[in-house]
This record gives structure tokens, C-alpha cells and sequence, in this order.
């Protein structure tokens, strides 16, 4: 009987089955190599004590792990669970596991979850940000592995990236809503990211080109729809001629779209809201939250196939790929 706390070994499944360790190494590595009847019989004894191969020897050796690193900044953002969700769809065939790691919008931590990952030998990286502390971009560089960064299209990566252009994309949103006779429009930033901080940038840009003044109620907090609710109660409070409301993420507008109803406020008559990446809570609220629709699923997927094909050294066409955005209008501008 295995002792207890001690991993089970080769020689465990081998002595209950009657073969020797090498034949039980032969099947893991290479079924096909091992006779039908000996690899069923290996496998029935694997399945009920529930052995785990080590990969440590192949990646102490060089050999490829097989595995890939995702580091995002939330596990709870639905944003990133659809990226990775996209990103599994293309590994998981390709018989790649993932493994995943988030940092809380926090660049240190990001550089400590880059250093573990890099530990375990990953094959390659998939990053959601575009700005790193100095020492990841050298543990990077130093660990010779494609790295995609995700969600972004617009700053220069670190070797391949995909997303979109948040800056256009929040300068198209502005525009509908200016379009629908909105002049007096203030814009609602949580967190205070690269992402964020795009779409302020392009809020600022059509803002200044109407020679209207810039409305910016902004905080380090993370986004939630109770600080949604506190942003439009300070808005109404401070700017009471305000006629619309951008949010930086739809949690910001769901709550301020609720804030709004409490207090009777018609949307968007009075005031329109607009959010950002179109989740689907903005759907099923009335009304429905108009958003910056963002191909999360599909950055996901383009990222992990551009990971894999520099992995099997195929030429990479664009090292910088926009897929783009789309606006849904929902009914509350």
C-alpha cells in the first residue's frame, strides 16, 4: 500500500499491474507502443487509483510542457472569462492546457504571476495588458517564448497583440450619443487602467472638437454598479444640466441607469447612458444599456491561434491584429 502523503510512482501502477516501470513509461508517452491488452490493463489501474503523470522530467529536459500561461486582471470580470473561454476553444484541440492566473489591475503582482508562470517552463504567454513593470519585460526576453497581449490594438506590443482600438471606440459611442442631440455629456472612469484611460482619451478628443467642457468623475475603485449609483448621484448633485451619462464599463451604467430610475429621471429623454463592452446584463435590464460591443470570445481565439502558429514556426501575417468593435444601441440614448 502506498504510504500515506507520498505521490504515487511509476512503480506503484507497474507492480499492481505486473509489468515493469519502463512499460508503464511507454504507455504514457506512447500508447501504441504497448500492446493492447497491457495498456488497458495499465489504464484500469490508473483510472482507480487515480495516478497522475509528472511532466517534470520532459520540462527538465526541454521538451515542451504543453501548457500555456494566461495572466488576467480579474477572475470575476465577464470581459476576461469570454477571452478565455475563446483562448481554451483553440488550445484544449490542440492539445495545450492552460494555465491561469489573475493580478488585480495591479502591475507588481503581474510581475510576480509572469515570474511563476515562467517557472513552470510555459510555452508561450498571453498577457491582457500592454504596460508592464521593467523587470517582466525582462524576465520575458529572457524566456525566449511568444507572448500575445490581448484587448488592446493601438500601443506598440511586446511581440504579437490583438484587440481593439478603445480610444475610436469610445469616440464612435460619444457621436451616436451627440447624434441623438446630447451636448452635455459626462463620462464615469473606475479603475483607472490603460483600457480606461483610452476611452477617456477619446471622450476628451470629441468633447474638445465640440468646444464643450469635459465632465470627468473618476476613481481608483474598482467598477461595481453600487459605485455606478454613487457616480450619477455626485453627477446630478454637481452638474444638474447634465443630458447624458458614458460609462468606461457597463457596470458603471447598469448603476446609473438604477439610480436614475429610482429617482424617476425618464432615460433617455433626459438623460442618456451609454456603457462599454456590452455584456449581457445591459440586456436584460429595461432599458437596455446602449454599450461599445467588444469581440472578447473572438480576441480570445485569434490569440491563442497566433500563440500556437508561432509555436509550430508558421509566419505570422500581422503581429498587431484589430478585430474591430461595434456599437448596440440599446434604448437608453
Amino acid at each position: 500500500m502506498k504510504a500515506k502523503n507520498r505521490r504515487l510512482a511509476l512503480q506503484d501502477i507497474a507492480d499492481q499491474v505486473g509489468v515493469t516501470k519502463m512499460t508503464v513509461s511507454r504507455y504514457l508517452r506512447a500508447p501504441d507502443q504497448v500492446s493492447k491488452s497491457t495498456g488497458e490493463k495499465i489504464q484500469k489501474v490508473i483510472d482507480e487509483v487515480g495516478y497522475v503523470s509528472s511532466r517534470v522530467p520532459d520540462i527538465l529536459s526541454n521538451a515542451t510542457s504543453k501548457a500555456i500561461g494566461i495572466v488576467i486582471p480579474s477572475l470575476s470580470n465577464q470581459v476576461f472569462s469570454a477571452v478565455v473561454q475563446g483562448i481554451e476553444s483553440i488550445t484544449e484541440p490542440a492539445g495545450y492546457q492552460t494555465m491561469i492566473a489573475h493580478y488585480g489591475y495591479d502591475k507588481e503582482v503581474e510581475e510576480k504571476r509572469i515570474e511563476s508562470m515562467l517557472s513552470y517552463h510555459v510555452d508561450g504567454l498571453i498577457l491582457s495588458e500592454c504596460d508592464h513593470t521593467e523587470k517582466s519585460l525582462r524576465m520575458i526576453a529572457n524566456a525566449g517564448i511568444p507572448v500575445v497581449e490581448v484587448m488592446d490594438s493601438s500601443l506598440p506590443p511586446i511581440d504579437l497583440s490583438v484587440g481593439l482600438n478603445h480610444q475610436a471606440a469610445s469616440e464612435a459611442m460619444l457621436r451616436m450619443m451627440i447624434d441623438k442631440g446630447k451636448s452635455k455629456v459626462a463620462f464615469f472612469a473606475a479603475r483607472m487602467d490603460v483600457r480606461v484611460r483610452q476611452r477617456l482619451a477619446g471622450y476628451q478628443s470629441v468633447m474638445r472638437e465640440l468646444g464643450a467642457e469635459p465632465v470627468v468623475l473618476s476613481t481608483e475603485e474598482h467598477s461595481s454598479f453600487t459605485l455606478g449609483k454613487e457616480l450619477m448621484t455626485q453627477a446630478l448633485s454637481e452638474y444638474p444640466t447634465l443630458d447624458g451619462v458614458f460609462c468606461c464599463n457597463d457596470d458603471l451604467g447598469i448603476g446609473a441607469i438604477l439610480e436614475c430610475q429610482r429617482r424617476n429621471i425618464p432615460i433617455p429623454d433626459q438623460i442618456a447612458i451609454a456603457g462599454f463592452n456590452a455584456l449581457d446584463i445591459g440586456t436584460a435590464i429595461h432599458p437596455n444599456l446602449a454599450s461599445v460591443s467588444t469581440p472578447r470570445k473572438s480576441i480570445g481565439e485569434t490569440a491563442a491561434q497566433m500563440l500556437l502558429d508561432k509555436l509550430a514556426g508558421k509566419a505570422i501575417e500581422k503581429e498587431v491584429v484589430d478585430l474591430g468593435f461595434s456599437i448596440f444601441k440599446g434604448d437608453s440614448i
